[in-house]
């Protein structure tokens, strides 16, 4: 409460289940909306912090999505063993995660911040409580490398595990610590660079391939074919950090045409306004996208 009174220059004070807001009128004013916000909010179960407020004022005062997200049951992330529940923050991500209810494949495309890993590793660890899917298996590319992890120190957890860990570190955010190792130690969740997946099948999973848009055109080709029975694929990716010598080899530029059409695969795309991180996230991403060269494909 406190944040709020400094962002609009109020005074906020709470009497029980009353909310009190009291200054000049124009502070006041703006504060009313984003304090229905929050009520609805806090109605859905859906966490926030004074980051949060700043970005719902900001919303408002630009014409932004300041209403609330109609976040129903099947938007809403319940995590079994669990009071927590994760709830999408904005109507792109509410789109998001019922694409992933209803679609065997998901593609979504987005920048940085906008909850594209964090809420397909919530719906995965969902799926996997409540027995949908016998297993999770999260890859990346570890561009970084090339892939060619041979030539790094350390055995196969040491050479990939830096260019794993924001996988791990949104497993550790839905999931006891103790949970997550007994998972990884007898295979239940999986982590690894995309190119170990070659030559497999994986049914009876969740899988979802992190940073798609450093993942080639013949190593998108291998994942996409790995699909088995009973499992469903999540593609993120942003199309502004592809990092290969060669941006046209990029598999998500060309899955994101040549698949658009096809039954059963939904491609779901993100922008800044869905970014959830600090508010200046936002206008950073805004200031590169209005920095790109004209004509270079983003």
């Amino acid at each position: 409460m406190q944040g709020l009174a400094r962002l609009f220059g109020i005074r906020v004070i709470l009497r029980g289940d009353r909310l009190l807001l009291s200054g000049a009128l124009e502070g006041v004013e703006r504060a009313v909306p984003v304090v229905r916000h929050m009520i609805e909010l806090a109605r859905m179960r859906v966490g926030f912090d004074a980051s949060d407020i700043a970005r719902f004022a900001e919303e408002r005062a630009t014409g932004g999505p300041a209403a609330p997200v109609e976040a129903g049951e099947p938007s809403r992330i319940a995590l079994p063993g669990s009071r927590r529940v994760i709830s999408p923050r904005s109507e792109g991500q509410r789109r998001y995660v019922e694409a992933i209810d209803s679609f065997e494949i998901v593609i979504s495309i987005g920048p940085a911040g906008t909850g594209k890993t964090y809420l397909a590793v919530a719906k995965a660890v969902e799926a996997l409580y409540r027995k949908r899917v016998r297993r999770i298996v999260l890859a990346r590319p570890a561009v970084e490398a090339g892939e060619n992890l041979g030539f790094l120190p350390g055995d196969l957890q040491e050479k990939v595990d830096p260019y794993l860990r924001p996988l791990y570190d949104a497993l550790e955010d839905m999931m006891p610590p103790e949970r997550v190792r007994r998972a990884l130690d007898d295979r239940t969740i999986e982590i690894a660079p995309l190119a170990y997946m070659r030559g497999r099948t994986l049914s009876d999973a969740f899988v979802i391939l992190d940073e798609a848009q450093n993942a080639t055109r013949a190593q998108m080709k291998m994942f996409l074919t790995r699909l088995g029975l009973n499992s469903r694929v999540v593609i993120t990716g942003d199309k502004t950090q592809i990092d290969l010598p060669n941006r046209a080899d990029s598999g998500l530029l060309q899955v994101e045409n040549i698949l658009r059409n096809v039954n059963g695969i939904a491609l779901v795309y993100l922008d800044a306004v869905d970014v959830i991180r600090h508010r200046l996230v936002k206008h950073i991403i805004r200031a590169y996208e209005k920095d790109t060269v004209e004509g270079e494909p983003r």
